[in-house]
């Protein structure tokens, strides 16, 4: 009738034993279109709700509207009205179980949606890489790095989605898959690593893998390298030198039509010299630790970024747990 007026908007929280109380409100023009300014007022709202709910409260908010409020502003404000405490454990569930989103989704009270997109923002913030030095800002007073021998060595896992760095793995009938390579101090704490397709050789993952230590401002420090026999070339032996390690150990391989050497016989029976594996034992329980989480040893990833953040969480997870069982070293 072209009378003028307002359009109001009206925000309100209920529960199953409580009446509904009005927690926000908006006068705008009537000719006002009802999404228009919803997406802010929606944050607003649940932002409110935030503040105010008990912490003994254990429910998932719902928000609900009628259709002419479904637009990207509204969906992307509730999405961020999850609290990061709940997404972080939607993250770690997928992480440790390498459960599908949407069973991670389930498991967690946030949605499948609202999990991928605060996993994605907080990789473009580099959350877990900052998780992941504040563990080790942490470990190294408390505990210590022991850099007087450090180990270097690869592993591989599965990658049945394919994506940036995958490759046949040789081991696997050529299937997808992918491989890390770490390097570890003295007991096993990874210091830097790499990710590739399962097809390259360990030895061209060595001088990546010493740049993320040197990129952490440890490979100064390193005084021994550990080296299997898939390291013993030419071209190691240069990558270690333009890295400035001059103490390298590496194991020697039998060279293409060498005959192994015969022992000789002796009247007396000698006693066999137990064999050693030097210092590059620390790095095996490492490819150990980081295999135990699901969504490592089957990433279903598609992106290079996105598995080398869940190493870096994986890694921060475990220098957690170092730093725990030495906090209890005495009552345990």
């Amino acid at each position: 009738s072209g009378v003028r007026g307002l359009n109001a908007l009206i925000g309100i929280v209920s529960t199953p034993d409580a009446a509904p109380l009005i927690i926000g409100s908006r006068l705008r023009k009537g000719a006002t279109g009802s999404p228009r300014g919803a997406g802010k007022f929606v944050g607003d709202i649940l932002a409110t709700v935030t503040r105010l709910r008990s912490k003994a409260a254990t429910g998932v908010v719902l928000l609900r509207a009628d259709s002419a409020f479904y637009n990207h502003a509204v969906v992307a404000a509730a999405h961020r009205g999850i609290p990061d405490r709940d997404c972080f454990t939607g993250i770690l569930i997928r992480l440790v179980t390498s459960c599908s989103w949407d069973v991670a989704a389930r498991l967690s009270p946030a949605s499948e949606t609202t999990l991928r997109a605060r996993r994605t923002e907080w990789l473009t913030a580099g959350v877990f890489d900052k998780l992941l030095a504040e563990a080790l800002a942490v470990y190294d007073p408390i505990i210590g790095l022991d850099l007087s021998d450090v180990a270097v060595d690869g592993s591989l896992h599965k990658a049945p989605c394919g994506g940036e760095g995958t490759g046949p793995n040789p081991t696997d009938r050529g299937k997808n898959g992918g491989k890390w390579s770490v390097a570890t101090d003295r007991w096993g704490i990874p210091l830097g690593w790499t990710i590739e397709g399962a097809n390259r050789n360990d030895s061209i993952l060595l001088a990546p893998t010493l740049e993320a230590v040197a990129g952490r401002g440890l490979l100064t420090d390193v005084e021994t390298l550990h080296l299997d026999k898939g390291y013993d070339s030419e071209a190691t032996r240069t990558r270690c030198a333009e890295a400035g390690l001059t103490d390298v150990v590496r194991a020697k391989k039998r060279r293409t039509g060498e005959a192994k050497a015969k022992k000789e016989r002796t009247v007396k029976p000698q006693a066999k010299k137990p064999h050693t594996l030097g210092m590059r034992w620390p790095v095996e329980p490492t490819n150990s630790w980081i295999s135990n989480f699901g969504q490592l040893r089957r990433n279903t990833d598609r992106f290079r970024a996105q598995r080398l953040g869940q190493i870096a969480l994986a890694v921060a997870l475990i220098l957690t747990v170092k730093l725990v069982k030495w906090a209890k070293r005495w009552t345990d």
